[in-house]
C-alpha cells in the first residue's frame, strides 16, 4: 500500500503532493512539542537567538517551550539578585526606569517586584536545557549565547546555566512575565582558536576557554530566547616547560528544530 501511494504522488506529475496524507496524523514525542507553533513561528524565534543586534527581545515575548521541573514558587530575591534585576530591566527598557522597593528613585520608577519562581529546566520546541539547580541535567547545563561587545561586534560565549526562571514586572499597569536564564559566563583566553584541521591553517569549531567565571553582573541575566545551543565541555591541559595550565574545550551542539 505504501508502495502505491508513493508511486501514485511520483507519476501524478505534481511538484508537491502527499503533504495531505499527514495532516489527520497527529505528532508523538518530541515533533509533538511543535505542534502548536508554525514554521514562521519557529523560524523567527530561531533567528532571535543569532540576531541579537536586528532583534529587541526583553524576555517577554512568547516561545515555544515551557519551564519544567524541579520548580521552586515565590523565592525571595537576594538583595544582590534584586540589583541585578533592577539594572537588567534598566538596560532592556531603555524609556523606563526601575528601583527596589523602598530603594532610591523617582517616583514615577517601577518597582520591582521582590518574588520569582526558580526552575529546573527548559524546554524550547523539542529540546531539554538543564541547569545546575537540577543535578540530574547538569550535562544540559553548558549553554552558548552571542552578546554584543564593547567595540560592537557580536561573539559568542559560553557559560553554565544555574537556574530558569520567571519573574512579573508591571509596565502600563500589566503584569508582564519574562522567561529568563541565569548564566555564569567562561573568560576567554588568548589562544582561543587552538585546533586546527590536519595541520593546516583551517581551524574547526572547537574551542579554549578558561574554567573561570566573570564576576557576577546584570549579563548573568538573559532571556531564554537568546540561547544560541549547548555545547560539550571536556577539561583540556596545555604544558609549556614549567607551566602548564588547564583550559575548557568547547563543542558546540547544533540546535534541534523540527519544523513541520
Amino acid at each position: 500500500m505504501n508502495d502505491s501511494q508513493v508511486n501514485n504522488i511520483i507519476s501524478s506529475g505534481i511538484d508537491m503532493r502527499g503533504f495531505e496524507l499527514l495532516e489527520s496524523r497527529k505528532s508523538v514525542g518530541s515533533l509533538s512539542a511543535t505542534d502548536p507553533f508554525d514554521s514562521e513561528e519557529l523560524k523567527r524565534f530561531w533567528t532571535n537567538s543569532r540576531n541579537i543586534k536586528d532583534s529587541l527581545i526583553t524576555g517577554s515575548e512568547a516561545f515555544p517551550g515551557e519551564m519544567l521541573r524541579p520548580y521552586s514558587e515565590g523565592v525571595l530575591l537576594s538583595p544582590e539578585m534584586l540589583d541585578l534585576m533592577v539594572d537588567y530591566y534598566t538596560a532592556t527598557y531603555e524609556s523606563l526606569e526601575f528601583r527596589k522597593p523602598f530603594g532610591e528613585g523617582s517616583e514615577d520608577a517601577i518597582v520591582i517586584q521582590v518574588k520569582l519562581n526558580k526552575y529546573g529546566r527548559c524546554r524550547i520546541g523539542s529540546e531539554i536545557f538543564g541547569s545546575t539547580h537540577s543535578p540530574r541535567h547538569l550535562k544540559d547545563a553548558n549553554v552558548m549565547a552571542k552578546f554584543v561587545t564593547q567595540d560592537g561586534t557580536v561573539d559568542c560565549y559560553p557559560g553554565k546555566v544555574k537556574f530558569f526562571f520567571t519573574h512579573d514586572v508591571n509596565l502600563n499597569n500589566e503584569l508582564v512575565k519574562h522567561h529568563l536564564a541565569y548564566v555564569r559566563w567562561h573568560k576567554p583566553v588568548k589562544n582561543r582558536y587552538h585546533f586546527s584541521i590536519d595541520d593546516e591553517e583551517q581551524t574547526c569549531n572547537v574551542e579554549l576557554w578558561d574554567t573561570e567565571f566573570y564576576p557576577i553582573s546584570r549579563d548573568c541575566i538573559i532571556p531564554v530566547h537568546h540561547i544560541l545551543c549547548r555545547f560539550v565541555p571536556a577539561k583540556y591541559k596545555i604544558s609549556e616547560r614549567r607551566n602548564s595550565k588547564v583550559y575548557l574545550a568547547i563543542n558546540p551542539i547544533n540546535r534541534k528544530y523540527n519544523i513541520h
